[in-house]
């Protein structure tokens, strides 16, 4: 698997230094580390599943994937984009520093986790379906996006527990209501004011487009914003 992996991605690499502008990788079952590092004006199309780490590193690319995706996805990613049309695992966006991650489908634990800002970077993550626990742990900047489409039969909320954990920066937006006991201690309700409807359209508006997924029947909903309490939420914990 890995001398394999290290053929499409030199692969990749050649073919853009040839300048090809349009990539499809065919047959794609579990291999880890695609696009890891790639950068570059690119579209790359998976048609399979791609294995853990897909983009990380990532500089600029836009990659899609018919289909399911594994862990990790965008993994310290700082520009670019991923689009995935099936469900994605767990740990995606960690530390992601800029670009945008949007899976049409659900999500596993810990997205997000350590996602921040970068100098004039800024990442945004939308999922359509719903999320596991530990959504938005640890945060630090960007803006996380939860819709929980296609559940509506599903008794279950639509997010996991512990949303928010150790967030210290950014915005987490939720269609829908949350429930005290899913919040970490760190973050709180905030009323949403005419930025925050004018930034879900702008991300909403190409998300949409990319599914097929009417905007306005998405915007009709109710929406939850959560913020951190403070910057330095262990600030006092430990003692020099």
């Amino acid at each position: 698997m890995n001398n394999e992996l290290r053929i499409i991605n030199e692969k990749i690499r050649l073919a853009i230094k040839r300048g090809e502008k349009e990539i499809t990788l065919d047959n794609i079952n579990g291999q880890r580390y695609i696009g890891c590092g790639l950068k570059g004006k690119v579209n790359i199309t998976i048609n399979g599943l791609p294995g853990n780490d897909l983009a990380a590193f990532m500089d600029g690319p836009q990659i899609i994937v018919n289909g399911n995706s594994q862990d990790a996805i965008g993994n310290t990613m700082n520009t670019g984009e991923v689009r995935i049309f099936g469900d994605a695992g767990d740990v995606l966006g960690y530390s992601m520093r800029g670009g945008k991650l949007y899976i049409r489908g659900n999500v596993g634990y810990r997205v997000g986790i350590h996602m921040k800002s970068y100098q004039d970077q800024f990442p945004v993550i939308i999922v359509g379906g719903r999320a596991e626990d530990f959504f938005g742990e640890y945060m630090a900047g960007g803006i996380l996006i939860l819709l929980g489409l296609n559940t509506e039969r599903n008794s279950s909320p639509i997010v996991g527990r512990y949303v928010g954990t150790g967030m210290h920066g950014g915005i987490i937006y939720l269609r829908g209501k949350v429930n005290d006991y899913q919040l970490g201690k760190e973050v709180g309700i905030e009323q949403l004011d005419e930025e925050d409807m004018k930034k879900l359209r702008k991300y909403l508006r190409e998300f949409c487009s990319d599914f097929a997924v009417d905007l306005e029947d998405i915007l009709r909903h109710e929406f939850t914003k959560l913020i951190p309490h403070s910057h330095r939420p262990y600030g006092t914990i430990y003692a020099y």
